[in-house]
């Protein structure tokens, strides 16, 4: 019963999917689906993810979307997943829960919101919009601190005190992650006073050799690309 797994690579949700595949050992087929492009509402796409976003993933009869719920299904279904991903224990797996819920409703809206705003808008046939793009930032920078001041606040290197990373950690990174794409001045203006955010990445990057580089590769590259862009734009 093979998995196959639907995203795109400069989808934030299905990045945390396929690094958590690959630190697994979970064999998968990847399928890219380009929702730059429209793919995700394409009929054959909307009998797998009524929604039209990716990730989904297909593993026998089930068909399932929603990223934090393909993660904690994959930490399920599949032998071998070490326990710090998604604790069997019911009080350390309410909180992971606790932090994915509160995810898409904060870190999730302001970073999604303020990186379509800016930079993404007109890859998807949208003008930029500065309205949003503030209010996004500031939901984003209330986030970023409550993941200092909450999250964080405990003395292990990973949420909520952890030792090792867990599905909460992998999704909250890979969201921080898409920031990549803004200009230089736009992050250091909204991640450069947050260290303990800083750290923390870099040690759910470190925990996650060499898949979590592999799988940013190409935000690497459309952030390269945008770079070079502005350059050209300001010099001319």
């Amino acid at each position: 019963m093979g998995l196959k797994v639907y995203g795109h690579r400069m989808s934030q949700p299905a990045r945390a999917v396929y690094i958590f595949c690959k630190m697994n050992g979970i064999d998968f087929e990847e399928i890219s689906v380009n929702f730059f492009t429209g793919e995700t509402s394409s009929p054959e796409y909307q009998e797998i993810n009524p929604m039209k976003q990716v990730p989904a993933i297909v593993h026998g009869s089930l068909k399932l979307w929603e990223s934090h719920a393909i993660l904690r299904y994959l930490a399920c279904a599949f032998p071998g997943v070490p326990d710090h991903w998604y604790p069997i224990d019911l009080h350390k797996r309410a909180k992971i829960e606790s932090v994915l819920d509160w995810h898409h409703l904060n870190l999730r809206h302001g970073a999604l919101r303020l990186v379509q705003a800016v930079v993404l808008a007109p890859k998807l046939g949208r003008p930029p919009n500065p309205q949003v793009a503030a209010e996004a930032e500031k939901l984003l920078c209330e986030s970023l601190e409550k993941i200092e001041t909450v999250w964080l606040k405990e003395s292990g290197p990973f949420l909520l005190g952890n030792s090792e990373p867990s599905i909460a950690d992998l999704s909250l990174v890979c969201e921080i992650m898409q920031l990549e794409v803004l200009d230089e001045k736009d992050i250091d203006r909204i991640l450069g006073p947050r260290k303990i955010v800083q750290q923390w990445m870099e040690d759910t990057k470190n925990a996650t050799k060499p898949h979590f580089e592999e799988i940013h590769g190409l935000l690497y590259e459309t952030k390269a690309e945008l770079r070079k862009q502005r350059l050209g734009a300001n010099n001319a």
